[in-house]
């Protein structure tokens, strides 16, 4: 995960901040754990303000863009926690698991850190992939689906108790994920908008004619034609989701 973010994590504060409504069912699912550790945490997206938080990140660029005042953050990765057993309420990572170079290992170690409960925000591949945006990014699906477990293999590594919310993205999402534009297709051309998407960052000089075919769709129609439905949702179901798993 560090060599990820040590290249596109310059420029992520630009198009990722967390979205005041993800941000508010991500703290629901904490429930009343009042300690936190937030692992593969970024520039601090998601982490809760009213409680006591510690968060855990592998990339020195990541951890120089975290803002002033966030939570206190130590060099680390998911699979090799430097904390003793059972050391808070809850362990939480936000999109990150198919950045890890071991997810059973990672999510062994959040449960090895919770008391109370673990909270993985991942995805349903099988939901993501009937996004439209498939359609013009192929080598970045395909990319995703080798690289990141199954929501079942989370969800299995979590154990039987594990819980599976979905979580809905809104039309005019704040944080710029994977699919947070969803009804504003003509993000995806601007590069600063893909790069802060690691699947298309990522897959940056392997990718065909994806951004062409969406710019031409788009200009003469296309597009609208073929997606007018979700002009007048509100929030979509892109395949994201919550799963919480109790110590």
């Amino acid at each position: 995960m560090t060599g990820v973010y040590d290249s596109i994590g310059a420029s992520y504060n630009t198009t990722r901040r967390a979205d005041p409504r993800l941000e508010q069912a991500i703290w629901s699912a904490l429930g009343g754990c009042r300690s936190v550790l937030n692992v593969g945490a970024g520039t601090g997206a998601y982490e809760p303000t009213d409680r006591a938080v510690v968060a855990v990140e592998p990339s020195a660029t990541m951890l120089g863009a975290r803002p002033q005042g966030s939570a206190p953050c130590v060099a680390g990765t998911a699979e090799s926690l430097p904390f003793d057993d059972r050391s808070f309420d809850a362990a939480m990572a936000i999109l990150t698991v198919h950045h890890w170079s071991d997810y059973r290992a990672g999510l062994r170690e959040l449960r090895r850190m919770a008391r109370h409960r673990v909270l993985v925000v991942h995805w349903d591949q099988a939901v993501m992939n009937q996004f439209w945006l498939a359609d013009y990014f192929p080598e970045a699906f395909a990319f995703d689906r080798g690289r990141a477990p199954s929501l079942q293999e989370v969800c299995a590594a979590l154990g039987s108790n594990a819980d599976v919310v979905p979580l809905p993205v809104p039309h005019d999402c704040q944080d710029g994920f994977g699919a947070a534009y969803w009804r504003r297709p003509g993000a995806y051309l601007d590069p600063a908008v893909r790069a802060g998407i690691s699947m298309l960052a990522q897959t940056e000089h392997e990718r065909g004619d994806g951004v062409e075919r969406l710019r031409q769709d788009l200009s003469d129609g296309t597009w609208a034609a073929r997606h007018h439905a979700l002009l007048a949702r509100t929030e979509l179901d892109c395949g994201y989701r919550i799963v919480v798993g109790l110590a």
